[in-house]
């Protein structure tokens, strides 16, 4: 389950992918054109990931990195300065170095933006992402901070920035939201900046393989189209984790339970992909306990600021530490489309709130929770693991369609004292291989990630 901060995305990640996957003939362009607007659009993505990707923008101190896996570095300090952390007080000075990206105009004029990045921070390092807004009558927001982040928390503490605002938009948590999204301003297009951190005199700092984000405007409705399902029976093999055996865990990180739904998720799908923790980063897990790796996934996503694990850019900033494993947040327009990518080998955590009696067979009714949907039935029901279950093996679980398709996809809901309140709106996370096969990218691509 998400703590009650009133925000209405949720997150999901896609991946960093091969340059030859993003443009005919092998070679992706440093700012790609803008996808042709229209009517139907709600959802806009944009990342920053190949090569000629990072060579462009501005640099100040940074430099693209060439491999594998291209990346961003510090080549050569722009300066330094000094941070206070407002969750320790240590006052540490930092060598930096930053990137700004070029101008992304978005297809659709949004009124939410939720930014993802994978990065590495070795020991003594860390990195602050912020974005900056284009309104539709040409005035700026702000720089905001999306967050500031390190994979450990030796060095800072791992937070969001509460109270940005400048009077018509303000960032909640991970989502920055117009504050009138009913015939209020539009978001045009943006661009992220980002700045790297090291000790003074360090060789090395942060490397950043990708960056960027998802803008949305999707329509008021309490109720969705239908989807046709495709009639055939498919489920991904994907570990089962219970939150609920973590109850009481660690109040420092959140206290386990129904606050540790998102870290669960994210460590389903991790281990899907073949990745487990190591156990060095698992020693300081108390050994009467189950599962250490969902601990270490409640801690390795923990929000100092939000004083939860249910930030989403951080969740899929946490996939992205494990080698080859890319994350990113964004929106989807149907159960369709969850449908193809999971049939081409792509689980996906997605975001729902619901009453009781709108999920038949959950049980229980939530204000936002996460799920990973792993297959469908062949009437097109959907097969999750939710880890509201008193166990591992009840995870599975198989809800009709028909509902779990609104109560995921719905942008406004009544709760349970018969208050109108916001909907998740499709939001999803999406981790896979940063080079993913070509079945996997012709999904992401029919889903708008690439």
């Amino acid at each position: 389950m998400t703590a009650p901060t009133p925000r209405r995305a949720v997150l999901v990640a896609a991946l960093a992918v091969a340059t030859a996957a993003t443009v005919s003939g092998g070679s992706a362009s440093a700012a790609a054109p803008p996808a042709p607007r229209g009517p139907g659009r709600t959802v806009d993505n944009r990342f920053w990931f190949s090569y000629a990707h990072w060579l462009a923008g501005t640099h100040q101190g940074t430099a693209a990195v060439a491999g594998a896996r291209p990346g961003l570095e510090i080549k050569a300090p722009a300066g330094r300065t000094e941070y206070a952390d407002p969750h320790t007080g240590r006052k540490s000075v930092w060598e930096y170095a930053t990137w700004t990206s070029p101008v992304h105009r978005s297809a659709v004029p949004a009124t939410e933006a939720v930014a993802s990045w994978n990065a590495r921070t070795p020991a003594g390092s860390w990195i602050r992402i912020e974005l900056r807004a284009t309104y539709d009558d040409g005035t700026a927001t702000p720089w905001y901070v999306m967050g500031r982040w390190a994979c450990g928390e030796d060095d800072i503490r791992r937070t969001s920035v509460d109270g940005q605002t400048d009077g018509r938009s303000t960032v909640w948590t991970d989502t920055l939201a117009v504050d009138t999204p009913a015939g209020g301003p539009r978001l045009t297009d943006w661009q992220l900046r980002l700045t790297l951190y090291r000790r003074p005199g360090a060789d090395r700092g942060p490397t950043v393989w990708l960056a960027g984000a998802m803008v949305s405007d999707v329509p008021d409705r309490f109720t969705v189209p239908a989807s046709t399902p495709c009639g055939r029976a498919h489920e991904l093999k994907v570990p089962r984790y219970s939150q609920e055996v973590h109850k009481g865990r660690y109040p420092e990180y959140d206290n386990g339970g129904e606050a540790w739904c998102s870290p669960t998720c994210s460590q389903m799908v991790i281990e899907f992909w073949g990745h487990r923790t190591a156990a060095a980063d698992t020693a300081w897990v108390d050994p009467r306990y189950s599962d250490p790796q969902v601990c270490h996934a409640a801690r390795s996503t923990y929000d100092a600021a939000y004083k939860g694990c249910g930030n989403w850019s951080f969740n899929a900033a946490y996939a992205a530490t494990y080698p080859g494993l890319a994350g990113v947040v964004t929106r989807l327009a149907s159960l369709a489309d969850l449908e193809n990518l999971v049939r081409a080998g792509i689980p996906a955590v997605t975001s729902q709130s619901f009453l009781a009696e709108e999920l038949t067979g959950a049980g229980y009714g939530t204000a936002g929770h996460l799920m990973t949907v792993v297959g469908f039935t062949a009437a097109g029901d959907v097969v999750v693991n939710d880890p509201h279950a008193p166990d591992n093996p009840s995870v599975r679980r198989v809800y009709k369609r028909r509902e779990f398709e609104n109560v995921w996809l719905r942008s406004k809901r009544h709760n349970a004292a018969g208050k109108v309140v916001s909907g998740p709106g499709g939001v999803c996370y999406l981790y896979a291989p940063a080079l993913p096969d070509p079945a996997r990218i012709a999904a992401l691509r029919a889903v708008g990630v690439l």
